[in-house]
């Protein structure tokens, strides 16, 4: 029998592209989407899809219950994958900006992972967790303290259920990417339009310098890859019979987590000032 797998963020991106190319290697594939528009392009892919709004506890619940019946009451695995960028610096970040972005990047994914490790622990199989962080899980880059502080306290929260569950047959692990090709710099722009006050700001000119780059329809940022890099590695924390706690994809997450044991917390930010 094949594996079950529920994969929230599956609009556009890494989301989709797993998705759809699980469903081809025989994976037993559940997609999550927030917009109920999004609906139509996975019944016309015969890819089983379920409404899920990580800023909505009802809404996981209910997408998770669905996500256990289309798979015949066992669910293996879930990838934790959906997730937004709030950019801004701190001093202009609006608390409530702050609650929502930890409301669908961490308190969302808790919620889920909590009830899949009560499902997984039941029906007693081989299981998978699997958490898509982020370099900047690894490293603080300005200008994006609350995506760097919901990604580190997904790492946090991750490693900590990692050991607890150890000896359980849930495994847990963690896929840490750089530029991925995917929507987020356009969905990112979206929140920064939403919550950041530019004219009276510090920071006006980095702000105006930063909305030419998310408005830029130009070549993507040096070391970018497309989807089926994550895909390897989520392919490889899925099947192997011991996965690895980490993951890392792209030349920049392979660098910072090298830098980031090497260099003094100082000589880190002149590397990271100089390269943002």
């Amino acid at each position: 029998m094949s594996k079950s797998i529920l994969i929230t963020g599956c609009s556009t991106g890494i989301g989709y592209y797993c998705a759809q190319t699980l469903q081809t290697a025989g994976f037993r594939v559940v997609a999550s989407v927030r917009n109920p528009q999004h609906l139509e392009r996975f019944r016309v892919a015969g890819i089983p899809c379920v409404i899920l709004d990580l800023a909505d506890e009802s809404s996981i619940k209910n997408g998770f219950d669905e996500a256990v019946a289309l798979c015949d009451g066992q669910l293996d695995a879930l990838f934790n994958n959906g997730a937004y960028g709030q950019p801004g610096a701190v001093e202009d970040l609006p608390t409530d900006a702050l609650r929502a972005q930890f409301e669908t990047n961490l308190f969302g994914w808790h919620t889920l992972t909590r009830l899949a490790v009560a499902h997984m622990r039941q029906h007693g199989g081989d299981s998978r967790i699997i958490q898509n962080s982020s370099v900047l899980g690894l490293v603080a880059l300005p200008y994006r303290g609350a995506y760097n502080a919901s990604k580190f306290a997904l790492e946090g929260l991750t490693d900590t259920l990692r050991m607890e569950l150890n000896g359980s047959n849930i495994q847990v692990s963690l896929i840490e990417p750089g530029p991925i090709l995917s929507e987020f710099r356009s969905n990112a722009r979206i929140a920064f339009e939403q919550h950041i006050e530019i004219g009276n700001s510090a920071h006006q000119a980095e702000y105006e310098a930063q909305l030419t780059r998310l408005n830029a329809q130009s070549a993507p940022q040096k070391f970018t890859l497309g989807p089926e890099a994550v895909y390897e590695k989520l392919l490889h924390a899925l099947t192997a019979k011991r996965a690895k706690p980490r993951y890392y994809v792209t030349f920049p997450t392979y660098l910072m987590g090298y830098l980031k044991r090497l260099l003094s917390s100082a000589w880190l930010d002149k590397v990271l000032l100089k390269n943002r």
